[in-house]
């Protein structure tokens, strides 16, 4: 029995069709519900549907007033504020592709991605970092806000399978990949409802992540909003140490994080949160023992998912079918899965690459102006995750490590490439290898493995790195070694400095 999963496609994607329409449909039954609160430990900043539709279509207008024809770029460099979804939705309205960015990459990171996507305007607030020079004009977050009074635009319908957004991820080659989605992809994410969220119109989600991030666009606004539910984001500045009280106070019924903030919860007490049903993870792989201790601490599960920029999640435990232990869940119904070896489909329960069909309605058109690097990850039907797993009998899936040298940084996957290629700048570093290490049972850093003549101050080369690598891909460990372990072909085993490190260094 070959590992393969399928028990039919999921319904076509009407036609024609517009993602930001088809994201506010419901709430236009319940036009005065609050479809988004931006909490503070002080208040919360509230849009009711209508108020949320009336600024989308305005924007609109405003971006659309600016020159912008459809299919024009519009670069994102905004934080966790609401002019965040309002753009990104504006943009998609009026058929232009909004590129949503990290707030914290430097300008050099910036540029790279201004180089290659050539934006027509950029939507941005003070002091996030913007390319030098400016490659087009720039729309302060303000002016979106000035927009809400004009006119509303109608919803530019057309072709599902066209552009959408892009959206970044690191490539093993080292430079971020521009991953396109096409306005179809909001409607395959209807698979994760009953797939993995157990998601009903009357949930108040709240999601513990930037916007930028796909796993915080799609679960914490995109999903609700399409149910007609309530999305409840922590404002700027809010702490892991504050989210326990404002989960509490809002009445919270639905929790979503990478598991490196269900970690940072749990070192503080825990209110009664008599509301919540459950949690949701993704992003990096739940350690057993955190699971354990908010399930301890809560009374509620925690629901795991897989998935990649690429895909979205696919695989998932949900509360109606949660996965068995040591799983990561089930292929959601309406995918077509298979685990892969050289000659194809391995037999169940034998390990191989995890790979999404290419009818799969959430997966990407492919890479921005890379078709070469798009073309290698499919083979045939298949587009290759690049992780191992096995399939068992019933579909339940186990992940069984990366079959590439990728890092996880607090569920957001860092290429130790262009990690490596920002350090070996260093006028003092001869060479140098990054990767992931463990350093307490369930938590793991990256750390910068160097060769140098003589040990240098971390604090000195985290600054170095600081000028052109955003915080969250900055080594937490940086250490000097005689000569970076190297395969036949001259390639650096990034495996063997893992298992080294660790094995010497244990964990704690």
């Amino acid at each position: 029995m070959d590992a393969i999963f399928d028990q039919g496609p999921p319904p076509p994607c009407p036609a024609p069709f517009n993602l930001a329409d088809y994201v506010l449909t419901a709430g236009r039954d319940t036009p005065s519900k609050i479809a988004l609160a931006v909490l503070t430990p002080t208040g919360a900043e509230r849009w009711s549907y209508d108020k949320l539709e009336r600024a989308v279509r305005a924007t609109a207008t405003g971006l659309l007033g600016h020159g912008l024809a459809p299919g024009d770029r519009v670069l994102m460099r905004l934080g966790n504020t609401v002019a965040f979804p309002i753009t990104y939705l504006a943009a998609l309205a009026a058929d232009l592709i909004p590129v949503p960015t990290s707030a914290l990459l430097t300008a050099p990171e910036v540029g790279r991605i201004a180089a290659e996507m050539t934006p027509a305007l950029i939507v941005a607030e003070p002091g996030v970092a913007l390319p030098d020079p400016l490659p087009c004009p720039i729309l302060d977050a303000g002016e979106i806000a000035d927009m809400h009074a004009l006119p509303p635009a109608a919803y530019a319908q057309g072709d599902p399978e066209r552009p959408g957004y892009v959206i970044y991820t690191s490539g093993t080659s080292g430079q971020p990949r521009a991953v396109t989605h096409a306005h179809r992809a909001i409607w395959a994410r209807a698979m994760m409802v009953d797939g993995w969220y157990g998601l009903t119109q009357q949930d108040r989600l709240l999601h513990a992540g930037a916007f930028n991030w796909t796993y915080t666009l799609g679960t914490g606004l995109l999903d609700p909003w399409t149910r007609g539910a309530t999305a409840l984001i922590p404002g700027p500045g809010v702490t892991s140490a504050q989210l326990p009280l404002l989960l509490k106070r809002h009445d919270a019924t639905i929790f979503a994080a990478a598991p490196g903030v269900y970690r940072q919860l749990l070192r503080h007490d825990l209110p009664p949160l008599p509301k919540l049903r459950h949690g949701l993870s993704a992003g990096e792989k739940l350690p057993d023992r955190t699971r354990a201790a908010w399930e301890a601490a809560t009374g509620t599960p925690v629901h795991e998912a897989y998935g990649m920029s690429e895909c979205s999640t696919f695989v998932s435990g949900a509360p109606d079918r949660p996965a068995p232990s040591g799983t990561l869940g089930y292929p959601q119904t309406g995918r077509r899965l298979a685990v892969l070896g050289d000659a194809g489909p391995v037999p169940v329960g034998s390990p191989g690459t995890l790979a999404v069909s290419r009818r799969d309605p959430g997966l990407m058109l492919g890479y921005w102006g890379a078709v070469d690097a798009t073309r290698a990850r499919f083979r045939g039907e298949w587009f290759l995750t690049g992780d191992t797993v096995s399939m068992a009998k019933d579909g339940a899936v186990t992940y069984l490590g990366r079959a590439d040298d990728m890092i996880n940084a607090g569920g957001i996957r860092v290429s130790p490439i262009e990690v490596e290629t920002a350090l070996n700048a260093h006028p003092e570093i001869h060479e140098c290898a990054a990767a992931e290490v463990a350093v307490k049972a369930d938590t793991t850093v990256i750390a910068a493995f160097y060769v140098a003549d003589s040990d240098l101050d971390p604090q000195a080369l985290d600054r170095f790195a600081a000028q052109s690598l955003a915080r969250y891909k900055n080594p937490r460990i940086y250490h000097r070694i005689d000569a970076l372990p190297k395969g036949a072909n001259g390639k650096i085993l990034r495996r063997v400095l893992r298992e080294t490190y660790e094995e010497t260094h244990g964990q704690t």
